[in-house]
């Protein structure tokens, strides 16, 4: 079973909460928001805001930097979160990319190396916090000391976690770790601080599905595969359609409709897209703008019973 969940930021009380209420009404599984200190709103803050209007779908963040914010900062909001939505709480976890949030809480933005092991450290954290376990660490990369959440306790078992990375050394943690694995077919950030490089190819999709698996081998249950969609177009021309993206990621507009972050075509075509993702990939669950709302709907139906 394919399900979709929408990401967004609120602008105001009236229209996030009528995003929010339309998101469930329309058959989405979940709302997430973005996590950017500084720069868009406190995702836990706004999640719980839409919590209070709707009663089924999920609510995480997506992803939160893991460089910046402490594990016992993070495994007290989703905690929280998770109390007053009833157990619908999710978290998101990324190794983060962005200088500037670094900067704000005095400090460098590390390598890629240093930014990993210290994701990886407060991946562990969160989950032994939010366990009720006490938790001390003390590396080059986290400190942490007697730590514990006492309260609030979650309501659900396990919270789902979601590491989302193109890292090789962090999707095979992510396989071993995580609930679920984003994938953004995003690469290296660029000079602005903020994009990236993008890596929109079937045979990188290979090698990052192929490292979770690798991570996942002694697991029990492997983790779910996500896609962050950057594109949804319901069209006659999909090739005409996906051009500046393509062009954008230097391949071709065929080479790029057949990558999961972009569902560009009829809805028969977006169909069997999800469903060849689905069978070479494994991929069920996928994210998408909130400007993609009206034009996935029709779709989820159908998407729900690939799988």
């Amino acid at each position: 079973m394919v399900s979709v969940s929408v990401q967004a930021l609120p602008k105001d009380a009236t229209s996030w909460l009528e995003l929010a209420r339309e998101v469930e009404a329309r058959g989405f599984a979940g709302l997430t928001t973005a996590d950017h200190p500084g720069a868009v709103p406190a995702p836990f803050v706004a999640l719980a805001a839409a919590g209070a209007v709707t009663s089924r779908i999920g609510l995480g963040s997506y992803v939160s930097n893991a460089g910046v914010r402490e594990p016992q900062h993070i495994a007290a909001d989703v905690a929280t979160l998770d109390v007053v939505s009833g157990g619908r709480a999710r978290l998101g976890l990324g190794a983060g990319h962005t200088p500037a949030e670094w900067r704000a809480v005095g400090r460098e933005r590390p390598g890629v190396a240093a930014r990993v092991e210290r994701c990886m450290a407060v991946v562990l954290a969160v989950q032994e916090l939010l366990a009720g376990e006490e938790v001390s660490v003390e590396s080059p990369y986290l400190s942490v000391r007697g730590a514990r959440l006492e309260s609030p306790r979650p309501v659900q078992d396990r919270i789902p976690l979601t590491v989302g990375t193109s890292n090789s050394r962090l999707l095979r943690f992510a396989g071993e770790h995580a609930d679920v694995v984003g994938l953004s077919g995003l690469g290296r950030t660029l000079p602005d601080g903020h994009m990236h490089e993008v890596r929109w190819t079937t045979d990188v999709v290979d090698q990052q599905v192929a490292l979770v698996a690798g991570g996942a081998a002694g697991r029990t249950a492997p983790p779910v595969l996500e896609a962050l969609v950057q594109l949804v177009s319901v069209t006659d021309d999909a090739e005409t359609a996906a051009a500046e993206f393509a062009a954008h990621a230097g391949v071709s507009p065929r080479e790029l409709l057949a990558v999961p972050y972009v569902l560009v075509g009829t809805e028969d075509e977006i169909v069997d897209a999800v469903a060849e993702h689905h069978r070479r990939w494994g991929i069920t669950r996928y994210v998408v703008r909130a400007d993609a709302v009206e034009a996935m709907t029709p779709l989820l139906p159908r998407l729900a019973t690939i799988g």
